[in-house]
C-alpha cells in the first residue's frame, strides 16, 4: 500500500476537536503498509470512538512525537476503503495495540512506551504484554487468588519435571511468552506401559506424540522442543477439565473497566478442543461454543448457573489482583479459565491485549467500554484541572 496524501488537522474541524477527548491507537511502523496490526479492529475502534464523542486515530511509535502539539496519524475512509494520513492533536489517551511481543521488546519501542507512561497529561492503556510466569507469581502471592492457580514451576531442570509428575498424572509445558497455543506440550504418566511417559506437542493442526521410557529421555525431547521455540517454559499441573463428548472445553472471559472506572465482565465465551488438539484454541482446531449450554450439559441447569456465576466473579477478582500487582493502570484483559469435573474454577492465562471476540454482542460492548472508561478518566482529569494517572 502506498503512502496516502497528508490531510491537515483543520479538515477535522479544529474547534470541535479542542472539546473532545483524543485517543490514539498505538502500533508499529511498516515500510510496505504504513502500520501493522488488525486493520478491521482499528477501523471498528475509530467508528466507535466517533459515536462516543472521541477523536480517534492510529499512530505509530515513530510518529508519536511527545514534544509536539500535533502528530501524524491515520484515519479510515470507509467510502474509499482506504487509510489516510493526517495531522492530529497529541492524544490524551494512548491505547497500545503493538501486535507482536518482538516489536514491543525493541529498545526504541520500550523507550517510547516508558516516555508515554511518564507523561502526566497522557494515560497509557496496555503498557506491555504479560509474562505467564509473572502472572502466576502475582496470583500465588495473594491469599484470595492462589486457590485458582494450578501448581506452576519454571522448567529449568529434569528435577522440576520429575517432582511435578510424582504429584500429577499429567502436566502442561507452556512457553512463557507464547500465544494461541503454539509450542504447548502435554506430558502424561501411564505407569502400566512399557514406555510410561507420553509427550504430545501441539502443532498448527493436531499434535505429535512421543513415548519415552525414562525421565531423562523425556527431558531430552522436551529440551529439543523448547530450544527450537527459543524461549523459557513453565511446567504446570494438568487439570481434568469438564468435557462434552470427550472433548474438554475452557472459557474465555473479557474483563474491562466500565464507565465508573470499575472492573466488570464484558462477556464470556467457550472454546471446545479439537479432536486431535491438546488445547482449545480455534486456530489449533478448537470450536466456539455457548458456555452456558456446555456447562448445563455437564452439571445440569442449577449447578451450571452457580458455576457460571463463580466464573464471572473469579474473573473480576483475578483482573483486579493482576492490575494491582503490575503497578500499572489497565483498562482491559482477556482471560482463559477452566472448570474441572467438580466445578472448581482454574486460571490458565491472561492477555493484556485481547484479541477480537467472535461473539457479536461481546464484540460491540468491548469496543464501547474502551471509550466509556476513557470518558470517565477524562471527566476526572477535567474535574481536577489537569492530567490523571
Amino acid at each position: 500500500m502506498k503512502r496516502k496524501t497528508q490531510v491537515d488537522v483543520s479538515s477535522f474541524a479544529e474547534a470541535a476537536i479542542q472539546s473532545r477527548p483524543v485517543l490514539a491507537i498505538l502500533t508499529i511502523d511498516d515500510d510496505i503498509q504504513l502500520f501493522r496490526g488488525n486493520r478491521h479492529n482499528f477501523s471498528d475502534l475509530l467508528a466507535t470512538g466517533e459515536e462516543q464523542g472521541f477523536l480517534t486515530y492510529v499512530v505509530t511509535v515513530k510518529n508519536l512525537k511527545l514534544s509536539s502539539a500535533r502528530v501524524i496519524g491515520y484515519t479510515y475512509n470507509a467510502s474509499k476503503d482506504s487509510w489516510m494520513e493526517a495531522w492530529f492533536p497529541r492524544p490524551n489517551f494512548v491505547y497500545n495495540r503493538i501486535p507482536q511481543r518482538e516489536d514491543e521488546r525493541l529498545p526504541w519501542v520500550k523507550k517510547k512506551l516508558a516516555a508515554i507512561a511518564n507523561r502526566p497529561d497522557i494515560i497509557l492503556f496496555n503498557r506491555r504484554f504479560f509474562n505467564k510466569w509473572t502472572l502466576f507469581k502475582w496470583l500465588n502471592e495473594a491469599r484470595r487468588t492462589r486457590a485458582y492457580v494450578p501448581e506452576t514451576r519454571r522448567l529449568t531442570e529434569p528435577l522440576v519435571l520429575s517432582s511435578l509428575l510424582k504429584r500429577h498424572s499429567q502436566i502442561y509445558l507452556k512457553p512463557i511468552m507464547g500465544k494461541a497455543g503454539v509450542g504447548i506440550m502435554k506430558v502424561r504418566v501411564l505407569p502400566e506401559r512399557q514406555l510410561p511417559y507420553r509427550l504430545q506437542i501441539q502443532e498448527e493442526r493436531g499434535s505429535r506424540t512421543y513415548n519415552c521410557a525414562t525421565i531423562s529421555r523425556l527431558w531430552s525431547r522436551i529440551r529439543r522442543q523448547s530450544k527450537a521455540a527459543g524461549e523459557p517454559y513453565i511446567a504446570q499441573q494438568g487439570i481434568s477439565l469438564a468435557s462434552v463428548n470427550d472433548r474438554p472445553f475452557d472459557l474465555r472471559a473479557l474483563i474491562q473497566k466500565n464507565q465508573n472506572g470499575v472492573w466488570e465482565l464484558t462477556g464470556i465465551g467457550a472454546r471446545l478442543a479439537g479432536n486431535t488438539s491438546i488445547t482449545t484454541h480455534v486456530p489449533r482446531g478448537g470450536s466456539i461454543e455457548d458456555p452456558e449450554r456446555l456447562l448445563v450439559s455437564v452439571f445440569g441447569q442449577e449447578k451450571a448457573q452457580r458455576v457460571l456465576s463463580k466464573v464471572k466473579n473469579t474473573a473480576v477478582l483475578l483482573a483486579s489482583r493482576i492490575e494491582r500487582a503490575s503497578k500499572h493502570r489497565m483498562c482491559e484483559m482477556s482471560m482463559d479459565l477452566g472448570v474441572d469435573e467438580t466445578g472448581h474454577v482454574w486460571f490458565f492465562e491472561a492477555n493484556s491485549k485481547p484479541m477480537k471476540f467472535d461473539e457479536p454482542h461481546i464484540r460491540q460492548k468491548s469496543l464501547e467500554r474502551i471509550f466509556q472508561y476513557s470518558q470517565y478518566l477524562h471527566r476526572q482529569s477535567q474535574h481536577k484541572g489537569g492530567g490523571s494517572r
